[in-house]
């Protein structure tokens, strides 16, 4: 049983309603159906008689509501108690560029608000070098996009990015049109970060799966000297939201890619739980709340939230 579904069974007797319930909850009615219909089956009893006009608690779940309140109410003791208690330490955190430009700040700001006693310790490097720091026990979190399957890493996907073509106007082969398709691609001159870059992988794997071989005439691993090629007019490339809101805003073309096979996962790993300091685990958490309320308000381009 977990506080989630406690949250949610109070919230949605209080509206009466799943649909109004998921609503202020902000989660989708379905997800929050299933967290109900699990907390149910672990009890084994109906909670809440579903009808045509609304939801009501069952003699079951009115016999739980009070129980529900009482156990939240501890627990937000409990949190509160810890939070006088003001945890310190120090956690490390590697995020890559493009991250970095959307999640760096936000992340800042609110682990100075919630825990200002942790040290946090940012960097700011190529995806495949944050996996090396993470296996050399020099990060304890990292946002990545790809993951050693071989490592014992505890992982969260956390958001899934839309990709873009971006280039300066004037150059010969940009895609007209509000989208393209990554076969109508093959001509374009392209600058792109090299292979250490979880990027490329996935811009490589999703070029093959479209039969296409893309015209790579640069790399470039430095996202600011990178963009300055392409403001140049050298040739386009393809980045994520974070990257592409800013180069809209500088006058370049931005193009949606439309394959559905083309984007980038981001995921939060982290060392395995037992290894990850208590100031870690804090970070974990809120690593996670800053990046969902990012997606949520529409701060984080491209983005869509995968819900845990």
């Amino acid at each position: 049983m977990e506080l989630r579904q406690l949250r949610y069974f109070l919230k949605v007797v209080e509206c009466k309603s799943l649909g109004r319930a998921a609503l202020e909850l902000e989660v989708g009615t379905s997800a929050l159906s299933q967290q109900i219909s699990k907390l149910e089956n672990e009890l084994s009893t109906r909670l809440l008689n579903r009808t045509s006009t609304g939801v009501v608690p069952t003699n079951a779940g009115i016999a739980f509501l009070h129980h529900a309140q009482l156990t939240l109410r501890q627990a937000e003791l409990a949190i509160s108690a810890a939070q006088r208690g003001r945890m310190s330490g120090h956690v490390s955190v590697g995020l890559a560029p493009t991250t970095a430009k959307v999640l760096a700040l936000p992340l800042i700001e609110a682990m100075r608000a919630r825990y200002p006693d942790i040290q946090l310790h940012l960097v700011e490097m190529l995806s495949g070098y944050l996996v090396s720091q993470l296996n050399a026990r020099q990060l304890d979190l990292a946002v990545l996009f790809q993951i050693d399957t071989g490592r014992r890493w505890s992982v969260r996907p956390l958001l899934d990015e839309q990709l873009f073509v971006i280039a300066a106007p004037g150059l010969p082969g940009v895609p007209g049109g509000e989208c393209v398709q990554l076969a109508e691609l093959a001509e374009l001159p392209l600058i792109l970060p090299s292979a250490q870059h979880g990027l490329r992988a996935s811009l490589a794997a999703a070029f093959e799966s479209s039969g296409v071989r893309p015209n790579v005439v640069m790399d470039i691993d430095g996202l600011a000297v990178l963009m300055d090629a392409v403001r140049a007019g050298h040739a386009a490339t393809i980045q994520p939201g974070a990257a592409a809101a800013h180069s809209a805003e500088s006058g370049l073309i931005v193009v949606p890619i439309a394959d559905s096979h083309v984007g980038r996962r981001n995921l939060l790993a982290s060392l395995s739980d037992d290894e990850l300091s208590p100031a870690a685990l804090a970070a974990r958490v809120v690593i996670v709340d800053v990046a969902r309320d990012l997606v949520r308000t529409g701060q984080w381009p491209g983005a869509s939230w995968i819900e845990g």
